[in-house]
Parts: structure tokens; sequence; C-alpha cells
């Protein structure tokens, strides 16, 4: 990484452990293997959305071009918003891509990440499927939200008919994460996820 790049994120990182709001959230940022390109977020799913109580680790990815190209971040935590990959983490986010500025930091984009996990952008998608069960089945998208976040980030919200359905296709071969991803797309419904998988 160049010079600057590196004096730049170490300035970031020393800035971020001394601002005690950050710290207060319970959000964390921390490198990996000692290495300056590559860092590891936690943020902590916003109050009163299905997110909450959620701790979801994000990649972090300094280009050598850093500040004038922004990090790449992806979602390590699997999660059910409409602007994330629920496959891959990957993150449809304006600031991660064209409104990026110089003048932005990885503060921003954490930041930026736990205002998108309270406001969804479901006309911007990611993951179309999830964007047309939050603008039109919001209630299945709330509970699956809370699902995802209770199984994969620890949040306080359990649903043991979502976790019944999940063990009724584990029972018949199919891997835990496939058979929930499929549940979540078929809005719970089982008799259309065994279509799904051809029994």
């Amino acid at each position: 990484m160049a010079s600057s790049a590196a004096c730049r994120i170490k300035r970031e990182f020393k800035e971020l452990m001394c601002d005690e709001a950050f710290v207060q959230n319970s959000n964390k940022l921390e490198l990996v293997d000692d290495c300056w390109t590559e860092l590891r977020g936690e943020i902590t799913g916003p109050f009163g959305t299905p997110y909450e109580g959620g701790k979801f680790l994000l990649a972090i990815k300094i280009p050598e071009r850093y500040p004038f190209v922004p990090p790449n971040v992806r979602f390590i935590t699997k999660i059910w918003h409409p602007n994330i990959s629920s496959a891959t983490g990957a993150i449809c986010l304006d600031i991660l891509k064209d409104n990026w500025a110089a003048a932005m930091s990885l503060r921003t984009v954490l930041l930026s990440l736990q205002v998108l996990l309270d406001a969804p952008e479901p006309d911007d998608p990611q993951d179309a499927v999830v964007a047309y069960q939050y603008k039109n089945k919001r209630q299945i998208y709330e509970m699956t939200a809370r699902h995802w976040t209770n199984v994969y980030a620890g949040g306080p919200h359990r649903y043991p008919d979502c976790d019944e359905k999940v063990q009724n296709l584990k029972d018949k071969g199919i891997n835990e994460n496939e058979a929930r991803a499929i549940l979540s797309k078929e809005d719970w419904c089982l008799k259309k996820a065994y279509k799904e998988f051809s029994f």
C-alpha cells in the first residue's frame, strides 16, 4: 500500500478508537493479521429495527489508491436486507461507489451502514427478492430479518416456527443455510420450498 494511504488509515483507526460515540455504540474496527489493507469492522443493529441487538461483522479491504477510491466492504455476517446480498454480503450503497469523496472515512462508512440498516432503499436493491418482500410483504420481511439477525448475529428475537421449518428441510438432507435462504425467499411456505428441492 502506498505510504500516504497507510498513514491515512492509521490516523483514521486511531481517531475511531478515541471516538466515544463510536465505541459506545459497540462498534468496532480491528486489523486482520496486523495488516493495514485488511480490516474487520463490527456494527450493531439499530434500535427499533429488525436488526436490533445483532452484531454484524464486515470485511473491509483498503485499495492502494485510498482515500481517492472507496474501501471495498461486504458483510461477513449473513443478513436479510434489500441493499445487502443475502448470498455474498455485497452492499449497494452510493458512498461505496460513485458518491465516494476523499474527505470521507471509515467512520463515515460504518455509520452509513448503520443508517442503511435503519432505512433500507428498496428501489435501489442489491437483493431483489428481499426488496420485493420489503415493499410488498412487510410483515414477512420483518420476521425474516429478525430471524436471520437472531441466527447469524445473536439478535434477541427467536421464531420457533421458522426454526422448525429449517429443521424439516435439514432432516431431508438440505444444508441449514440453504434451507433458511430458500424458506426466506418463499415467504416461509414449506410446500413452495419443497418444490425448489424436488423431493
